[in-house]
Parts: structure tokens; sequence; C-alpha cells
């Protein structure tokens, strides 16, 4: 490669931009990010988004004949040490310079060009929000868009972006959603330039959240201005389609004929599935059923049904009582949650043993012994303030006498960041105990990761935890707290800070006996708090029938992490394999089988525990088409259990046309399991650090399906 001189582009501060000569001589243009620019995350981002949108555009219409349309892209690497792409060098001048010389067919042919290009790129799901005139080219016979650099998705929140007059006034504020009817606004706008001969009515200030002042002047611009073209906000304006039709263009993409899309049969089968478990869930759920106290109706949830007295009175009225997934499926009860004692209500007599159950332990019987099972040993445990420990910072567990303190504010303080001795705990390392909270508290959920080593369990915990703790669960109505502050500082230090600083995460250790790798308490508005646990365990002790994994037969949910580089037959990710010296395992993941197989299972054959199966390291194949749909976009501000079906649906095609059958077995064995890609890290180790810093994408999507299926987030699946 031959190398011209660096230059700054306009509105691109954080790139420069030089001619490049590859080979013999065929001449690019290459936009690279410099080392000295990376300091700003935003501007790495910026660049993938770019590389995405041209990406996009070069598979959809590289070979039709209206590629001339559009900047071709030729290259990318976005992992070397200044991330670049590179372009094919387009022809023609901008149309500021041809202003002058333009006649009206030339006008007219690019107005319709510009029309044809918002058209496609409509159809490709995208927005290209820089047409402008020193932005758009013309060759005498062709028009020419910019490379894609402030492109985003339809639907996308918009960013601020663009100037008076060519921008949209909603795109330049940075209000509502991407809307490709935003670069019909950039439209109008060239083609009254181009008609006009000026950007704005001389003499007079522009209007630019309307149509210029002067539009009536202009009899050949009449059909745009009556069309709604001009209007300022872009549910007033024209579909893209619409646009042609109006100027009498033909549209190449109404009569187009659908390619073949190589995942239709893995959608397929999905659908299938899907609706072959829900069907007994119609058979058996009223679908007039108005509701109740608890919130709609939840299949998945086994703990909301009516019983004897409920609050609806459906039960005494003679309606049939509403049961929970494992009657609804496997034609069993599931057991009542026990109640549980906390310390005030064993030193206040005004609080009664079902105090602390709240809305979330609809079915609790008040005569149950006030017990949690314990995550570790599996056995119970009741709340005994003679069991309680400190814990310094030499390991030692020191006794907690509460005896003299009758404060209440210090009370709780203490018990805030007191352990509780599990009494079955033995001696040595099999010797545990339980955060307070845990135990005084709502019904617990334990969450299991599995996978093999190295397939990225802990650098997604990480990830994930690291999203919780900067309010990424806010959006969804659900606050944390730290299960043990003390903890839980320990595992933000080790593990999450040590991500965000761009180091790579040592190996999980193997382990004697398993203990949780941190814990939250998460809390909706008007529920009691639940515990939340995580377990992280190296992959050689999950891939084997050992004691260190009987703490799986009492695990509520489980989040199943794929890597990509084990599972899939891409050649693209052969000279990764090669680096890392790993091989395809046509087998699945032998942690997956351990796990599944140890599992109990209902009448059916289904493990009744909920699952995400999460693609993780999606930055490998981040520009699939399928991969990019998803991983590109952020997750939304609510629950939305269509995006979460729809994505599922995509990455069960996606690993059933590239992998084996083995790797969707926690889809197959578990009743409800949902799947997601993911990207913990956002890149490549080099070394011991990632090079442009840890960037996670849509790591909690997994974590939210889970809380979705156990009841924290309320809502009908």
């Amino acid at each position: 490669m031959r190398y011209g001189e660096d230059a700054r582009p306009p509105g691109r501060p954080h790139l420069r931009t030089r001619a490049v000569t590859l080979g013999a001589g065929w001449p690019v243009v290459q936009f690279r990010l410099p080392a000295s620019a990376q300091a700003d995350p935003r501007a790495y981002t910026l660049l993938e988004r770019e590389v995405s949108a041209a990406v996009v555009l070069e598979r959809r219409y590289g070979g039709e004949k209206f590629a001339e349309l559009f900047t071709r892209i030729v290259g990318y690497d976005l992992d070397c040490a200044e991330p670049f792409v590179l372009y094919r060098r387009a022809a023609g001048a901008p149309l500021a310079e041809w202003l002058p010389r333009l006649g009206a067919e030339e006008q007219q042919r690019i107005v319709g060009q510009l029309a044809l290009a918002v058209r496609l790129l409509d159809d490709a799901g995208l927005v290209h929000r820089a047409l402008a005139p020193d932005s758009v080219r013309w060759d005498g016979s062709h028009v020419r868009l910019a490379e894609p650099h402030a492109a985003l998705r339809a639907g996308e929140p918009r960013e601020p972006f663009g100037t008076a007059p060519w921008a949209s006034p909603e795109q330049r504020a940075g209000h509502g959603t991407a809307d490709p009817r935003d670069d019909l606004w950039s439209l109008a706008r060239l083609a009254y330039l181009l008609l006009s001969g000026h950007p704005s009515p001389p003499g007079r200030p522009d209007r630019a959240d309307g149509p210029p002042e002067d539009l009536g002047d202009y009899r050949r611009l009449a059909a745009l201005a009556q069309s709604g073209l001009f209007a300022p906000a872009a549910g007033g304006r024209p579909a893209p389609a619409e646009l042609l039709r109006l100027l009498r263009l033909p549209d190449p993409l109404a009569h187009a004929v659908a390619t073949a899309d190589p995942l239709a049969a893995g959608r397929a089968r999905y659908d299938a599935e899907i609706a072959r478990r829900r069907e007994p869930l119609r058979r058996d759920t009223d679908p007039d059923d108005p509701g109740d106290a608890y919130g709609p109706y939840d299949p998945y949830d086994p703990y909301d049904r009516y019983e004897p007295g409920d609050p609806a009175g459906r039960a005494e009225q003679g309606a049939p009582p509403r049961r929970g997934l494992r009657a609804l499926l496997f034609g069993e009860q599931p057991a009542r949650p026990p109640v549980t004692l906390t310390p005030d209500s064993a030193h206040n007599p005004g609080h009664g043993p079902g105090a602390a159950t709240g809305l979330d332990d609809p079915g609790v019987d008040p005569g149950a012994p006030p017990a949690r099972t314990c995550p570790h040993c599996l056995l119970p445990v009741v709340y005994d303030e003679s069991l309680l420990v400190t814990i310094d910072a030499k390991g030692n567990r020191i006794p907690l006498d509460l005896s003299r303190e009758h404060r209440p504010g210090r009370r709780n303080d203490l018990l805030r960041t007191a352990y509780h001795l599990c009494p079955h705990g033995g001696e040595g390392d099999e010797a545990h105990e339980l955060p307070v909270p845990y135990l005084t508290n709502g019904r617990p959920l334990s969450i299991a990761f599995v996978g093999s080593s190295a397939v990225g369990k802990t650098h997604l915990m990480a990830a994930m935890l690291g999203e919780v703790e900067l309010g990424g669960l806010e959006p969804y109505g659900l606050k944390c707290l730290p299960l043990n502050p003390e903890a839980h500082r320990t595992f933000l230090r080790e593990r999450v800070q040590s991500l965000q600083q761009g180091r790579q995460l040592g190996r999980t250790g193997q382990q004697t006996f398993a203990r949780f790798a941190d814990g939250l308490l998460v809390s909706a508005p008007g529920r009691t708090p639940r515990p939340v646990v995580f377990f992280d365990l190296a992959g050689e002790d999950l891939a084997q029938d050992g004691p260190v994994t009987s703490f799986l037969m009492g695990v509520d949910a489980f989040v199943f992490v794929v890597d990509p580089l084990r599972a899939l037959r891409m050649p693209s990710l052969d000279p990764l394999r090669q680096r890392y010296g790993l091989s395809r395992r046509d087998l699945g993941d032998e942690a997956f089988t351990t796990v599944l197989n140890r599992l109990p299972r209902s009448a059916d054959g289904r493990i009744a525990a909920p699952a995400a199966l999460a693609v993780n390291k999606s930055d490998l194949m981040r520009f699939e088409p399928a991969v990019d749909r998803w991983l590109g976009r952020a997750l939304p501000g609510r629950h939305d259990p269509g995006a979460e079906t729809a994505e599922s649906r995509d990455a069960y095609a996606f690993l059933d046309h590239h992998a084996s059958p083995a790797w969707l077995r926690p889809f197959d064995d578990c009743a409800r399991c949902t799947l997601h890609f993911v990207a913990a890290t956002g890149g490549q180790a080099r070394g011991d650090r990632f090079p442009h810093g840890a960037r996670p994408r849509r790591v909690l999507a997994p974590l939210l399906s889970v809380f979705a299926a156990c009841g924290l987030i309320r809502g009908r699946d």
C-alpha cells in the first residue's frame, strides 16, 4: 500500500482520511481512527456504526444496477491498532460546485436519483442523515451519496446531527426516533437549492422548520410542496415509495423478487416449536380473565395462580383455578414458597410471619416454617440470631451479638453487612455463610452461568453487573442494592473495574465447594426485595459430575454461554480458531451436556427452570445480517416480549444454520429458553488487554429474560 497525506474530513473530527493505492494501482480512500483520538470511546462506536451501514448497503445493492448511487466500501479492520475503513474513490464533484452549470434536465435527474436513493435506504432500514450540497456528488450522469458516517437504523433514537437548512428540525434537535422521511426533508431542501439557485430566500430569514417563504415562486417545485415534503415533522411527509409515485418515477423494489433467506428454515422450526409449547397454555388459560391484584396472569410464573379465597373471588364462583407452568405443562402443582422470618418480626410483636413475603409470594402459607434453602448445600436455613457473624479482612468469622443493641437504625445497619452461618456447613472448605439479607427478604433467585472454560462466562457476568451498577435495570422499574456491600465492592474492584479498564480477566479457578460470585437485592415499587445470586464456576467443574456441582439441583435459572469459535461453521472464524488453538465441536459444549443431564425433569422430559442461551463474542460476526440486526441496537427502555421473541427466533435460526443441533440443546431441553446475541467485551484481546477498551453489547438481555420468567419483571409473555 502507498499512502497519501493525512487530512481531517469535515464533520468527522476524530478521524483522519488519506488516499491509498492498493497493489499495482487500485486507488481507494481510507478513513482511520488514530491512536490520539481513541481516548473517546464514542469515536470507535461511530466508526463501527458507519462500517455496519456501509456493509449493509454493499451486500444489498453492490451487485445491482443502482449501486452507483452509494459510495462503495472496499474493506475494513476494526481490531487493528488504528481501526479503519476503505472506500472506492468517488467520482464527480459535490453539488455545490455544479450549481451554476446544471440545466433543467440534469436538475430533474438529480432529484429523481436522490428520491431513488432514499427509497433504497428505506428498504435497507437505514437513514443517511447527511444529504447536503457538499456531501452529495454528481458526475454528470449519477448522483452519489457520501459515506454513511452519520447513518442510523430506522427506529433508533435520533442523535443531534446536521445544520439548517439541510437537516430536518427533529434531526437537528435529536428528538424522537430516526425515520427515512428525515432524508426526504434534506432531499426537498436540495431540490429547492437546485431549482432556485440559492439555499434560502434571498434577503429574507430562512424558515428552518418549514418550507421556504418563496417556494410558490417556483412552478417546478409545486409538486414537492403539495406533497408535504417540507412538513416540519417526519409524520407529515410522504413515504419514500410514495414520493417516487408523485414524481412519476418507477419503483424498482415494487416488484422485486425476494432473495433466498438461508435462515428461513430455522425460523420456521422455531415458530413451530414455540407454537407446540404454547398449545397447552391456550387450552387451559381463560382468555377473558380480568387479572387480579397481583397483575396480569403470567403462565410462566409457577406461583401465578388462583386459590380458594383469591382476591378476584373466581374460585368461590366456580371458575377453574389458574395454574402455574408446572401444572399446565406437566400436571404438577408448584411448591408453596416458604415464609421468611425477618429480624424485625423476630423482635417486634407487631410483625407477623408473613410480613416479609410481599406481593411476589401470593400463594404463601402463613403456617409454613420460616426457612430459606441455602443455595450452596440446598438445605433449609432458619434465621437464628445466634449464628450471626462478621468477616474481617483476613477472612476470619467474628460472632455478632445484637442482644444489647436496641437502636433500630443501628441494628439494621449491622444486619446489612452481617452474615448468617449455615448450620449445615461443617468444617474446612465446606463451611459457609449467607448474607443476612438473603434470609430476611423475599423469595431468593439463583442464576448459574454455564459453559466450558474460556467461553467468556466471567467476562459476561462482569459486564452484566457493570451495567447493573450503572443503572441499567432502572428503566425496567428495578432498583438494586448489594446483597453484602463488602463482597460486592470486592467483585466490582477485581472484576468489573478491571474489565472496564480494558484488562482481560483471568480464568475462573476450580473450587471444591460452589459459592456464588456476587449477589444483589432487587426490588420493584410496591414489592418485597428479592435476593438474586450469581454462580460462576470453572468450565472444568461444570463439565464433570462431581460434588462441587451438586448446587445445580437448587438453581432457579440458567444462562448458557455459547462460544462462536467452538460452535459455528463459519470460515471467517478459522483464523481466530488457529490463533487461539481452538477447534469446532459438533458435539456441543460438554458443560451444557453435563449440567442438562443432571437437572431434574418433568413428565414430558423438560427442565422447568427458565434459561437464556447467550451467543457471546457476537462482535466476531458483528456484520452478519441476523447478528447486526440486534447487536447494533440498544436494548429497549422497557421489557418487550415481542422483541425478545424476535431476537430468540433470529438467534435460533442463526445457530440452526451455522452450528450443529447439539448447541441448541438448552432450548430443546428447557421448557422456557430465550436466545440472545451478546458481546461481553466487544473486541479481541491483545495480550492481556483489549486495545480499544471493553465495549459490552446487550449483556443485560439474558438477565432481563430470566427476571421476566421468574416474576421480577411483570407482564404477559
